[in-house]
């Protein structure tokens, strides 16, 4: 095809090129690219005088405006914090009781008590705060330690069996382990902490007999701790094995197990990882928690 061919169609000259029987025109570019062109380069010329833009070694141009993200980010940051401490102030300096009369207060603490448990708390005890295997659940008032805010905040701060000096301890011996009992009379005790605990639907195999001795080893080996009711005892962090609340399991396997192995939970110490208002506001968050379920389940 030869150059200076015009297209019959449109009259319009063709550039040479053909493909597949196509020809190309040789037409202009349009105005509003040209437009757009010229716009964008401007804009960057202006951009670059005018803002921090082009790396310099070790520093960069200014630009005029002398504008400086890393100042703004602090002046935000700090900006944040003065509007923070309007609130942590006060949440400091009140007492728990009267924090949760502030009702301008306790929206705070749902919103950030959501965020601390989110981003502390609920790897263990789960998002809903209902808890894990092996990890009890916040949503109850079936505390280990006692469920008063003031009581958990202290929980918060030493943990429990942590590395903390003041922290709170609990074990429960390895009965079968130990040789203390053996597998029949562990056994019985199984059957005697199943038929007398709420919330077990499925007791599964039960006998008079193993009941009867349950009762009698219960109350030898287990009512020091457990209390001769198996109500628990929160001032040594011993659970209530007659409630429907269980951190591992109700099922007759996992109590044999949970008594011939014994159990020592663990939860860390917050005092280094968090402040005491963070504390604080969780100790208020998750004691609320269990409160509406405890209101709702009525």
């Amino acid at each position: 095809m030869a150059v200076g061919e015009r297209d019959p169609v449109t009259g319009k000259p063709t550039t040479g090129h053909e493909w597949n029987g196509i020809k190309e025109l040789d037409n202009r570019v349009p105005r509003a690219v040209i437009f757009f062109l010229v716009a964008t380069t401007l804009f960057s010329t202006v951009y670059w005088v005018l803002m921090p833009s082009w790396p310099l070694g070790v520093t960069y141009t200014k630009g005029l405006l002398g504008i400086d993200q890393r100042q703004t980010v602090e002046k935000v940051v700090q900006e944040a914090a003065a509007q923070r401490a309007a609130w942590t102030d006060e949440i400091a300096r009140l007492g728990f009781a009267e924090i949760t009369e502030r009702p301008e207060l306790m929206r705070i603490v749902r919103e950030s008590g959501r965020t601390l448990f989110g981003d502390n708390c609920a790897a263990c005890h789960g998002t809903d705060a209902k808890g894990n295997p092996g990890f009890p659940s916040l949503a109850d008032d079936a505390w280990l330690w006692g469920g008063d805010p003031e009581i958990v905040a202290e929980t918060l701060r030493i943990g429990i069996n942590s590395t903390h000096p003041e922290t709170r301890f609990a074990q429960m011996p390895a009965f079968g382990r130990d040789g203390i009992l053996d597998r029949a009379a562990i056994s019985s005790i199984v059957s005697f902490i199943r038929n007398n605990a709420e919330g077990i639907d499925d007791l599964g195999p039960l006998d008079a007999k193993g009941i009867e001795e349950g009762t009698q080893l219960f109350a030898d080996n287990c009512a020091a701790c457990h209390g001769a009711e198996g109500r628990g005892d929160p001032a040594m962090g011993v659970p209530d094995l007659m409630d429907d609340s269980w951190v591992t399991g109700s099922d007759r396997t996992t109590l044999i197990r949970i008594i011939s192995q014994g159990r020592q939970g663990h939860m860390p110490h917050w005092e280094n990882r968090l402040t005491e208002t963070d504390r604080k506001i969780l100790a208020l968050y998750v004691t609320e928690i269990a409160k509406r379920q405890a209101e709702t389940a009525r």
